[in-house]
């Protein structure tokens, strides 16, 4: 016995340098979302005839506001079967008439939240986020159909069923699910929950924001139910002068929040959905093109899109037609549910992850300048049981090496050259989840 007890605290760090990399409890996640739930909620969605944001919000039918107050109801439903664990409710904005060409009139922009309050961190959130509204071919037509099958209720319901499936677990960080309002008139909908944020002072992992995660068949012809797209900014628009010098000095150009929570990701689907096949975009959007993450990337939040990897555009934004042989419009049957089930899966495995993780080190320092070493240091971070440094080589999108050096706020990688890789630094909670690695934010001098 006292062997035993004197070759407890090896074990331990040997089982969590060892530890399995998966949880039985995302497995359980995975097989819980259904296809046939997001395709009611789609064609729920679909039969509210326009969710163009200036349309109407009196009507219980037809309209944003009968398709938001339905959103409502069905996340107080999720709530009701869970005891009141979600936290329902409005943010709202209102947008002035002129705002730009495509408020032609005062509206206010309404979203709709559910939160899962976390057990110890109540104030720390991860979020998913689907948009309400749709449009067709003139963006200030708010009276004609716009079924916004694809775009975006297939994002609104993969948000809807991943509330109903994440329900079912408590956590220790907070998890938003939200339906977001006046993305198609200018994304007003993440700015108002943006600055909302800013205002209750919530610390906010990152967003995963979902538009258009229902199409497997590209207008170029390629047909593929196990690609999809991540995109994300290489660096903060918030970064000071101070950081962008450093940056330019030391590396980390594409090493900034929201890149590492893309990598989080990608790392997550490889590891527990290996039949699908993430793919890291190194751009913010599509060219030229925009979405709801933008506005927390605005405003120095970590935020990522999520979606599909072969848009049809003659489904997007279109008036209800056939022109030339072809069917136009953002219908019903364009929709594939599977697909839209694996991409839902993704969010929800990835929302529990973190979760279910620690906060990410704060300060993380670096140093082996002329040496044949590199030296990490990192501040402590509560809850956490132990750090997994990580590296890579300076062209590799990933991190494909990893060391789990236990619970200690410094380590040194002997024989690795710190001119040859870049570094970063998670930690690793009880179970074994991660939070998203740190790039280095400090220099250590020799």
């Amino acid at each position: 016995m006292k062997k035993l007890l004197l070759l407890l605290p090896f074990l331990i760090t040997i089982s969590m340098t060892t530890m399995a990399q998966t949880d039985q409890r995302i497995y359980d996640i995975i097989d819980a979302v259904s296809s046939e739930r997001i395709k009611s909620d789609v064609a729920t969605l679909v039969g509210f005839g326009t969710r163009h944001t200036l349309s109407d919000t009196v009507s219980e039918t037809r309209g944003i506001g009968a398709a938001r107050r339905w959103i409502k109801s069905e996340f107080e439903k999720t709530a009701a079967a869970c005891n009141n664990c979600l936290e329902v409710s409005y943010q709202k904005n209102l947008v002035p008439e002129g705002d730009n060409k495509r408020i032609t009139k005062d509206v206010w922009v309404v979203n709709v939240l559910a939160i899962k309050r976390g057990t110890k961190y109540p104030n720390r959130f991860i979020i998913m986020s689907g948009d309400i509204d749709s449009r067709v071919s003139d963006p200030n037509n708010f009276t004609s159909d716009s079924p916004g099958a694809n775009d975006n209720a297939s994002g609104m319901a993969g948000t809807l069923e991943a509330a109903r499936v994440l329900s079912k677990y408590d956590f220790e960080n907070s998890i938003l699910f939200v339906g977001l309002s006046g993305e198609e008139q200018g994304l007003y909908g993440g700015k108002g929950l943006a600055a909302h944020a800013k205002e209750q002072g919530w610390d906010i992992i990152g967003i995963f924001n979902n538009d258009m995660i229902g199409n497997i068949t590209g207008v170029d012809g390629i047909i593929s139910n196990t690609d999809f797209r991540i995109f994300s900014e290489p660096v903060p628009p918030t970064e000071t002068e101070k950081e962008r010098k450093a940056r330019r000095f030391y590396g980390g150009e594409v090493d900034g929040i929201s890149r590492q929570l893309a990598r989080y990701v990608h790392k997550n689907v490889r590891t527990y959905m290996p039949e699908m096949n993430p793919m890291l975009i190194y751009r913010l959007d599509r060219f030229g093109r925009g979405g709801h993450h933008r506005p927390f990337n605005d405003a120095g939040f970590a935020g990522i899109r999520i979606m599909e990897a072969h848009e049809n555009y003659t489904q997007q934004h279109q008036d209800i037609r056939a022109e030339d042989d072809i069917a136009y419009g953002d219908v019903l049957e364009h929709v594939n549910f599977d697909y839209a089930r694996k991409l839902t899966a993704v969010n929800a495995i990835n929302l529990a992850s973190l979760a279910w993780a620690p906060s990410a080190p704060i300060d993380v320092k670096i140093g082996g300048i002329v040496e044949p070493s590199a030296k990490l240091l990192w501040s402590e971070v509560t809850g956490a049981v132990g750090y997994k440094i990580y590296w890579r080589a300076t062209t590799s999108p990933t991190w494909d090496h990893s060391r789990y050096v236990g619970n200690v706020t410094e380590h040194t990688l002997d024989g690795i050259v710190i001119d040859n890789y870049f570094f970063g630094v998670a930690a690793v909670g009880k179970d074994g989840f991660e939070s998203p690695v740190v790039f280095p934010n400090g220099i250590l001098r020799n």
